[in-house]
């Protein structure tokens, strides 16, 4: 075989190896086109208030006489006690189940998907009113989380929302802060969007201090929050090109035996 034929022959294998094996840039999720118009992000925090939805898990308070029942039994000599216990008493979790109804103590089953907190909390009120002296009654929903990737392509984060105020920078500093390879200048949040039934994808550019606006975004159950991270091309070109190389160089010292021998 002369020279030319094997130069093309080892082109080929190596071209064959380097198509089937190449991972460079396979952990990078979510690419837009560059001409993607990405929705104009405006603040509906005020406008838009908290809705309970299927599959939400609600911790339930009941106290009688307008909640002063919990005061009135704590005593000076064992308030922490007597708190602990009533707290542990009263409190407990329900599922809203596929229909949207909640299985309650007395009630039975009760529609709350759809209501905000305070319509539901008023309703129960409502009809507990039946059965107790004045209740006042409490509704916190627990399982509501943020899905954040740092940037990293493997690292992404379940962040729970602990209150109803946690910003963006918050949520990313709950998942570490961006990762080396987290791009600062794509950011971008996909949100439900219940009028659409769609997920509105937005892109804000926290590389410098005029994407401050964007910090103070308050989050939302089942937002994800995506940072894209940087090509790191010359890392993993050379962790896809290592085993071929090996695997040439091999190739290369047996022949060389071989033709030692010979």
């Amino acid at each position: 075989m002369n020279s030319s034929r094997r130069r093309i022959l080892w082109s080929v294998v190596l071209g064959v190896f380097l198509l089937s094996g190449c991972t460079i840039n396979r952990d990078i999720m979510f690419k837009t086109p560059n001409d993607h118009q990405f929705d104009a992000y405006t603040d509906t925090a005020g406008v838009r208030r908290f809705r309970i939805q299927i599959n939400d898990e609600l911790q339930f308070r009941l106290f009688a006489n307008d909640g002063f029942k919990m005061i009135d039994l704590v005593s000076e000599m064992g308030g922490r006690q007597n708190n602990a216990l009533l707290n542990r008493n009263n409190l407990f979790s329900y599922f809203v189940e596929y229909d949207g109804l909640v299985k309650l103590p007395l009630l039975g089953r009760v529609p709350l998907a759809g209501l905000t907190m305070r319509e539901a909390e008023l309703m129960l009120q409502e009809r507990y009113a039946e059965f107790y002296n004045r209740p006042f009654v409490q509704l916190t929903v627990v399982n509501r989380r943020v899905v954040v990737f740092p940037g990293g392509g493997g690292d992404a984060r379940i962040i729970p929302l602990e209150n109803n105020n946690t910003t963006l920078l918050e949520a990313l500093a709950a998942a570490g802060g961006l990762n080396r390879r987290g791009n600062a200048h794509k950011v971008k949040l996909f949100r439900w969007d219940p009028d659409t039934g769609k997920r509105k994808v937005y892109q804000f550019d926290l590389s410098d201090i005029s994407g401050l606006q964007y910090a103070d975004i308050v989050m939302q159950g089942d937002d994800v929050v995506y940072v894209q991270p940087n090509p790191d091309l010359a890392r993993e070109a050379l962790q896809d090109l290592t085993p071929v190389i090996t695997l040439l160089t091999s190739i290369l010292l047996v022949i060389g035996i071989v033709r030692g021998f010979n």
